[in-house]
């Protein structure tokens, strides 16, 4: 696997029109697509999927905040779910990452039609309230730069330019993943939006960019020139899953002593894989016989 530095950049454009993110996300993606066996049309589709939330949740959140992202057109991909927070930690994975589909008339990935339109975006913001903020869009494209720009211009009332790319080697591997989130700010002059939609036209693929220069700085200047824009913070990104044997021996104590002592009776053990990441944890008889035990105290003290 290619060595990458991913990092996500802030900056301000000096004439405080815009706020804009870009990032570099290539190591996550080829992460994503080696721990769940991706094919290359699944690959796009849940690539730009994670670029995207990681730009969402470093525009929205703050400190130690989070957001998952729920995403089903009911194509063949079937739904995606992502996590993100403003800490530059991602993770998620797709129902059916076999899926392969040949390329468009354009030759570019038909994560359209993977993904599908008949379905919403949805996304629930833990920002340390006891429920989460939950906010859904339907799905206007299927590509997910323009779901999530839909998403950012209805539920966040920001408008903005999301733009979100994965390129790929001879061999379907991943070379290069990345994206920017470009957002107004109040009082942004209406000339410069409209020219800044006109270049937006006209610019090298963020693929391209990325490729010549990984520094996702250079994506901003290249936008907007390395004169006209201010770079405010710099923060590296991952593929992060927080899953351990505890926390899934305290999902296997949630499903119901008489369903425990079935796996005890009948399999004398467990074995539990991780949705997000792919991490299989072995759970023997000894082990689900604690937690039955564990469960079996917890019972009696609440009494």
């Amino acid at each position: 696997m290619t060595k990458t530095n991913d990092q996500l950049v802030k900056a301000l454009t000096t004439d405080n029109n815009f706020r804009v993110l870009a990032v570099n996300a290539t190591g996550v993606v080829q992460t994503a697509q080696q721990n769940h066996d991706l094919h290359r049309t699944a690959t796009a589709a849940l690539g730009r999927t994670l670029v995207a939330s990681l730009l969402l949740a470093n525009s929205t959140l703050k400190g130690k905040e989070g957001l998952t992202v729920r995403l089903n057109g009911q194509g063949p991909l079937g739904g995606m779910i992502v996590d993100a927070d403003a800490a530059g930690h991602v993770k998620g994975y797709v129902q059916h990452p076999d899926v392969d589909l040949p390329q468009t008339d354009k030759q570019e990935e038909d994560v359209a039609t993977a993904v599908g339109t008949d379905g919403f975006l949805e996304v629930l913001k833990n920002q340390g309230g006891a429920q989460p903020y939950a906010s859904s869009v339907p799905l206007v494209s299927g590509k997910i730069g323009d779901d999530f720009t839909y998403y950012l211009a209805k539920s966040e009332q920001i408008p903005s330019a999301l733009g979100v790319s994965v390129a790929f080697t001879t061999d379907d591997h991943v070379a290069v993943a990345g994206g920017y989130l470009i957002q107004t700010l109040p009082g942004a002059d209406e000339t410069a939006i409209t020219e800044l939609e006109k270049r937006l036209q006209t610019l090298p693929s963020i693929a391209t960019s990325l490729q010549e220069n990984p520094d996702p700085a250079q994506l901003i200047n290249t936008i907007f020139g390395a004169e006209h824009v201010k770079i405010l913070d710099h923060l590296p990104v991952s593929f992060y899953c927080d899953c351990s044997k505890e926390k899934f021996a305290h999902s296997l104590a949630g499903i119901g002593r008489k369903d425990l002592q079935q796996l005890i009776d009948e399999d004398h053990g467990a074995e539990v894989v991780c949705n997000f990441c792919g991490q299989k944890y072995d759970f023997s008889e000894a082990d689900l016989v604690q937690i039955l035990n564990d469960q079996a105290k917890d019972d009696e003290n609440d009494e």
